[in-house]
């Protein structure tokens, strides 16, 4: 969990994910285009990705990825972040965490 916290507070937007993972690949993209740069951790391409993969779910992810955490704040998965653009409070987020200028 220790090293979830510190991967997940090393950029203003940090994205769990996995390579074969179309979901997270569009979540990728929904940043791209908003601006932001997210560091993006691929967990199948991580040698400790198992672990963080079991302490994602320890957070209540289910499934694991994606994962997204703005500001060192755990935001949700997919269906979280969609959420969230779509009622627009996204882009304010990423304004707040300085992931994103206006």
């Amino acid at each position: 969990m220790d090293r979830l916290r510190n991967l997940a507070s090393q950029k203003a937007v940090v994205i769990f994910s996995k390579s074969s993972c179309y979901i997270c690949h569009s979540i990728q993209t929904l940043f791209y285009e908003l601006g932001a740069s997210p560091a993006i951790h691929e967990l199948d391409h991580e040698a400790n990705g198992r672990e963080i993969d079991w302490a994602l779910r320890g957070l209540g992810c289910n499934p694991s990825v994606p994962a997204v955490f703005i500001g060192g704040k755990f935001i949700g998965s997919a269906k979280d972040v969609i959420s969230l653009h779509v009622n627009g409070d996204l882009k304010q987020m990423l304004i707040d965490a300085k992931a994103i200028w206006l």
